[in-house]
């Protein structure tokens, strides 16, 4: 009997007719044809672990018994989604606006999904799953909370991983926090100090050797005051 196939927890049979219509299905059927599971995968591995540790930000979908859909954004220091254990993941939640909706709808519909996007490298991972939040639970919290993020923790989000997916980079905008942009504005900065400085040094070199030829010729004053002219400049460089 073959295997079912993971991306069936997203190709329903109307998203199959769809792609059917459009085009796109007989290149998906003969993967699940292969018993080939392609990019789905249903543990954390390694490298999953490591994207995760590298992110700063979530979108948490999540829906109520109706099926109404919504979508909120989670963010804290980077890494603070937690690896618990191949098939878990787990977030601290902080204290915000009290709406209670995710966690309302959590109640009711443990259906969840979480879509991680890392920007400056145009990467972005699915994981579909099951979630509940964890209210007794202080020793687990405690864990989860970086002691140096100012914000107060209120309870655990555990995820249980069903089915995760990476996503084509097309269409991501390239991103970056202002810590990014800060550590690339720095190397830049050291960057143009070390040719201000290296152009310094070349003029004074030029200067000496213009000196020396004003010394020995006759008439190349002109020569070495144009050598050794340097222009006005208000301000250094990248450096203020």
């Amino acid at each position: 009997m073959m295997e079912r196939p993971m991306s069936e927890i997203a190709f329903t049979a109307e998203v199959k007719a769809a792609q059917e219509k459009r085009g796109s299905r007989s290149s998906y059927a003969r993967m699940e044809q292969r018993g080939d599971q392609g990019p789905w995968r249903d543990d954390v591995t390694p490298e999953l672990a490591e994207f995760i540790g590298e992110q700063d930000s979530l979108y948490l979908g999540t829906a109520s018994k109706d099926g109404q859909p919504y979508i909120q954004y989670r963010g804290g220091p980077q890494g603070f989604l937690k690896v618990l254990d191949e098939h878990t993941l787990a977030l601290a939640e902080f204290a915000g606006n009290a709406q209670y909706i995710s966690l309302g709808n959590l109640s009711e519909n443990n259906q969840a999904f979480i879509f991680l996007m890392d920007y400056p490298n145009r990467r972005r991972i699915k994981i579909w799953g099951t979630a509940e939040f964890v209210e007794d639970d202080p020793e687990l919290l405690h864990s989860l909370v970086d002691s140096d993020y100012q914000a107060r923790p209120e309870r655990v989000l555990r995820f249980h991983v069903k089915v995760w997916s990476p996503n084509c980079p097309q269409h991501i905008k390239q991103r970056f926090t202002v810590d990014e942009m800060a550590l690339k504005i720095k190397k830049l900065q050291q960057c143009i100090a070390e040719l201000e400085e290296t152009n310094a040094s070349l003029r004074k070199q030029l200067g000496d050797v213009a000196r020396e030829l004003a010394t020995r010729e006759p008439g190349s004053e002109l020569i070495a005051s144009l050598l050794t002219e340097t222009p006005k400049v208000e301000k250094g460089c990248g450096t203020d």
